[in-house]
Formats: structure tokens, sequence, C-alpha cells
């Protein structure tokens, strides 16, 4: 006589359905080809509003900063913008527009922190008023401090940028040695670690499904890896604007910078 088929027990089949529908969720996630990073400049601090430089070191947002980050927030809200992921450098001004951000947002996500985001470093230059800074480098190079900030106006981002990087390292070489503090940074040293950064940041981002991402970064920092990635980039020479968005679709290897210091995002959430 045949015996009847012993029943499947519901605990069972629901405890198989959860792990099929698991490693379906993680068979999609691990087929993800593109990401989207937002990639946004911090508020504005006490240190920009002083006019100092700003680099490696520190100081909070200012009420405006604050406002500014939080209309960024809201603006992305309203524009119907949810991230998956968050990055930031490991600087409290970048960290803090990020939390201001998801807060308006109503978003709970973690930050992930990396301190290869960092704006560049200026060495023993660093909190000096800018126009001393960009002095000191104007005379190394020859020019008027004058000359300087016009030439600004009708090069590339690049064409100012790499020059001051490369000329302040220089100055601050020996300088820094002799006082024991981190030297600035050449242009070269910051291209490579902002490279690494968001090529981890795209690798982890797709192996994990994560299609939109905010990154809060810094304004040379910024501009040096979208000019780095995308010759077409159209960075304004005089730098980008705090809480501005700069949008980069990652494809296949491929780095497209759509938009570049959008302000439309803080706009709309006034």
């Amino acid at each position: 006589m045949k015996q009847p088929e012993t029943a499947v027990p519901k605990t069972e089949t629901a405890a198989t359905k959860n792990e099929t529908e698991k490693a379906y969720a993680e068979e999609s996630a691990e087929a993800i080809d593109t990401v989207t990073l937002y990639i946004t400049r911090h508020g504005k601090t006490m240190l920009n509003t002083s006019d100092r430089s700003q680099g490696w070191i520190d100081a909070p947002l200012t009420p405006a900063g604050i406002e500014v980050a939080s209309a960024l927030g809201r603006g992305l809200k309203l524009e119907g913008i949810e991230f998956d992921a968050v990055y930031t450098s490991d600087s409290g001004r970048a960290i803090e527009t990020a939390e201001i951000v998801l807060k308006e947002k109503g978003q709970n996500l973690e930050i992930h922190k990396d301190k290869r985001l960092r704006e560049f470093n200026f060495g023993t230059y660093e909190g000096m008023p800018n126009d001393e800074m960009w002095g000191a480098i104007a005379a190394a190079q020859g020019i008027t401090l004058e000359d300087m900030m016009a030439s600004m106006q009708t090069g590339s981002f690049m064409d100012t940028v790499a020059p001051f990087a490369d000329t302040l390292a220089q100055l601050d070489k020996d300088k820094a040695a002799e006082e024991g503090n981190w030297p600035a940074e050449d242009i070269a040293t910051i291209q490579d670690r902002l490279q690494a950064a968001f090529s981890d940041i795209v690798k982890e981002c797709m192996d994990k499904g994560y299609g939109d991402v905010l990154v809060v970064s810094h304004g040379l920092s910024i501009g040096s890896f979208l000019s780095t990635v995308d010759a077409n980039a159209k960075v304004p020479p005089s730098g980008l604007k705090n809480a501005s968005v700069s949008k980069v679709v990652v494809k296949d290897g491929i780095y497209t910078v759509e938009t570049v210091n959008d302000l439309s995002y803080a706009e709309k959430g006034k």
C-alpha cells in the first residue's frame, strides 16, 4: 500500500521562500552596472566667512551654511531623489552637511567617512588669510596677485589649480619638515587619492546595488576630480559654490559629468 506523502511544514516553506527571495535580491544587486553620484560641496563655514584657507583644518558651518544645507536637503526631497548610500570626507563640515541633508530628506542612512575625500592639504599655510597664501604662490611664480586673479577668469579650472597646488607643495616642503607638519600636497598626490576614493566608492555601490549616492566633499577636490575624469566638465575657474551639486553617472567604467555646480536643488528648497 502506497504511503501518503509527508507534507512539508509551512515554516520550512516560508524559510525556503525567504532564502530564495534573498538570493534573488543579492543576484539583482550584483547585476547593477550604473551608479549616479551626487557630489556636493559642504555648506559655508566660519573659515569661509573669514576668507581663510581651509584644507585639512576644519570649522563648523555658519548659520548661513546650515540654512543652505537644509535647503539642499529639502530641494532634493522635492525632486524625489532617494539616496541608497552616503559618503563624506572625515572633515566635520562635510559630515555636518550630510547629516543636515539626510534629516531634511527624512532618510536615516549610515554616513561612510573617507579621509581621501578631504580638501587639498595646504600644509603650514592652513588657516592663513587667503590673499597671503595666494600672494606667496604668485610671488613664487613671478607674477603679481592681481595678475593671478585675472588669469583665473580666463583659463580653465585646472590651469589655475594644478600650478597652485604644485607651487604650494614646493614652497611648503622644507617648512613643513622643520615644523613636523603634514606638507602641502602636489596635484598628482591629490588626484591619485581622489580617484582611488571614488573608484572604491563606485565599486562598493555597484556590488551592493546602490544606484543613487550622495558624496559630500570640498570645492577644490571636487573640481579637480571632475576635471580629471571628464575633460568636457565645465568647472568654473572661480570654483564651486557651497551646497552645489555636480552629478556624475558611472557606467562600464566611464565617468560622465552631467551637471556641475548646480544650485537648483538648494534654490528649490528655500
